[in-house]
């Protein structure tokens, strides 16, 4: 997650209540899928950028595990290729593993 969306990400998250926002993420691997749900949840790993040593604890999510959830011509138009060819269980099983360590809302 780049400094520009951190800093984005924390200034919502004081704006509305860390209670009220949920990261949606649409990465295509793994292991950025975890980076990015560990910084908006326990803080940035790097120690680079606006979020470093801060635990926002956010709930996150890739939109690959909210499927069920959005219209289904819509998923499929916007997702549907991408489901086809990437690691999908990896993804989700990485992103909900961060959840459940980090995420307090």
């Amino acid at each position: 997650m780049d400094l520009e969306n951190q800093k984005r990400v924390l200034d919502l998250s004081e704006k509305y209540g860390k209670e009220n926002v949920v990261v949606i993420l649409g990465t295509s691997e793994a292991e950025s899928a975890g980076l990015t749900a560990e910084t908006v949840t326990a803080g940035d790993p790097t120690f680079a950028g606006p979020l470093a040593g801060v635990s926002l604890g956010l709930a996150v999510y890739h939109m690959f595990e909210l499927k069920d959830q959005v219209d289904a011509s819509v998923y499929d138009e916007q997702c549907g290729m991408m489901e086809m060819v990437l690691d999908v269980d990896a993804i989700n099983k990485e992103v909900s593993s961060i959840r459940e360590q980090y995420s307090q809302y």
